[in-house]
């Protein structure tokens, strides 16, 4: 059975926006301070004001150049068992990224992040299955002169073999990023073959404007069939309307106008519909990342993706929250879970609190359990067929037990998800067990996983050959405190002690 997704949007509705989106775009247009960029629209038919920076789109050329962009999006993974598309791969998730500070894993205090912390992070992504897409999550303050990209991104593909995603500055910095992943694959031939990395940028600064510098990117990433998307985040009744039909109207055009640009620069060059819509919290102007709204709009902004024939993503599962706590826990789930529902395709969430100023280890712990929890419900949209039940019903009878049956037996480990951190045990096992909460025992996996060996390592001579190629590149390690090894062994005597108890509890 196919699933069929919640839909926010009446059916008359998506070709509405987009008729009014063609109408921003035509007679309202965008501001392009990129002069390339203006000269590229010009020569391709859309109205350029040299002196006002203002581009007008004709609906034609929006529709002409709209219709190359593919109907799927691949992210190529370095091992590549671990590469993902969109939409053929359900649901695929992603860490959020390039939060400033981390909340230190031992004092819980926050700090500025480092390339070490990168490190850290990629290996622990090696080992949450819920997590598809390691989308950089920290800065790395420790970075050398001229090297601020290239000491997130090495230590991060030095460690992690799923696929990597952030930003870069300029063209400078990408091109130390494709050497770098040049260096690992054993040449530039080989690395475009399947890029296993993923350039991320901000393709509109709303309301309706292109920058110089990510409209440079977008075209450079484009022209170098370099896989690469965009991501616009309005913020409503500051940077967009208020009103979220308003908002959505907005976001479609900025969007097009970047992605014809996009085809402009090559024919067929892969998009994601991707966005971060956020409402200001009009009492103060705060950034709320953890709104009920961004849900909301991930919903409609996935029925128009659906629409238009285009992968869908945004960034769900925030939260203003600074540490994780309650508000952190339903700012997180609702958001995700709405766009679950409306079948979109990426979601970008993971380890980040405090509107995403801060990444926390225990968080990402959690986040991946919520991250099962969105693709096990994505799963089962749709229900199975009917064959069978009646006879399994029957054979059981009124006052019957199906826990020794066959069909139970074979399903009891893959029919439900069984949660590693969420607990539930009787309190009195809780208690004999620490009486620890979900961030606490979240903390304590991360840190025990994190004291695996990590079988994602590059080996030592593409490593040898990137250290040649980059003097004065940040180490790229993952360091172990040896206290957290002592974790391994509190793990099994913690499930040997719960055992006992819920046997003495009976």
């Amino acid at each position: 059975m196919i699933a069929q997704f919640a839909e926010l949007l009446s059916a008359f509705l998506p070709p509405k926006v987009h008729e009014a989106s063609l109408d921003v775009l035509e007679h309202v247009g965008l501001l392009v301070r990129n002069e390339k960029a203006r000269d590229r629209f010009r020569r391709h038919g859309c109205n350029v004001d040299g002196d006002a920076q203002i581009v007008r789109f004709p609906r034609h050329v929006v529709e002409e150049f709209r219709a190359m962009i593919p109907p799927s999006f691949t992210f190529n993974a370095r091992n590549e068992a671990f590469s993902k598309s969109i939409p053929r791969d359900a649901l695929v998730i992603a860490t959020a990224s390039s939060a400033p500070d981390i909340l230190g894993p031992d004092t819980g205090e926050e700090r500025r992040s480092r390339s070490g912390d990168i490190a850290r992070i990629a290996h622990l992504i090696n080992q949450l299955d819920g997590i598809d897409v390691f989308s950089i999550s920290v800065h790395a303050d420790d970075a050398p002169p001229d090297q601020f990209s290239l000491s997130r991104f090495y230590p991060a593909v030095k460690n992690c073999w799923k696929p990597v995603r952030t930003s870069v500055i300029d063209e400078r910095e990408a091109r130390q990023i494709i050497k770098l992943g040049s260096e690992v694959a054993g040449s530039q031939e080989r690395f475009m073959e399947r890029p296993f990395i993923t350039f991320g940028y901000c393709s509109i600064v709303s309301p309706l404007t292109m920058d110089f510098d990510s409209t440079e990117m977008l075209m450079f990433y484009a022209e170098n069939k370099l896989p690469a998307y965009g991501t616009l985040a309005p913020i409503g009744g500051i940077s967009a309307p208020l009103k979220m039909s308003g908002m959505l109207v907005q976001m479609d055009a900025e969007w097009h106008a970047a992605a014809v640009l996009a085809q402009m620069s090559r024919p067929g060059t892969p998009l994601i519909y991707n966005h971060l819509p956020v409402v200001g919290d009009m009492r103060t102007g705060a950034y709320s990342a953890g709104a009920v709204e961004t849900g909301i709009m991930a919903m409609a902004l996935a029925q128009m993706g659906r629409y238009y024939g285009y992968p869908t993503g945004s960034y769900l599962g925030l939260t203003n929250s600074k540490i994780s706590d309650a508000q952190a826990g339903y700012e997180k789930a609702i958001s995700p879970t709405l766009a679950a529902a409306a079948g979109i395709d990426f979601i970008v969430v993971g380890g980040l609190l405090d509107a995403l100023m801060a990444f926390d280890f225990g968080q990402l712990v959690i986040d991946n359990e919520l991250s099962l929890m969105m693709k096990r419900f994505r799963q089962h949209l749709s229900f199975g067929e009917l064959d069978g039940v009646f006879d399994e019903i029957r054979s059981a009878g009124p006052a019957g037990m199906y826990v020794g049956n066959s069909e139970t037996l074979k399903l009891m480990r893959s029919s439900a998800l069984l949660p590693d951190i969420a607990d539930r045990e009787r309190r009195e096992v809780w208690k004999i067990q620490g009486s620890l909460d979900a961030h606490a025992r979240a903390l304590k996996t991360a840190k025990r996983l994190l004291c695996n060996p990590n079988a994602a390592l590059i080996d030592p001579e593409s490593d040898a050959r990137v250290r040649a190629a980059f003097a004065g590149l940040v180490p790229g390690d993952v360091e172990i405190p040896e206290n957290w090894r002592s974790l391994i062994g509190d793990a099994r005597r913690s499930r040997r002690t719960g055992r006992r108890a819920a046997v003495q509890l009976k």
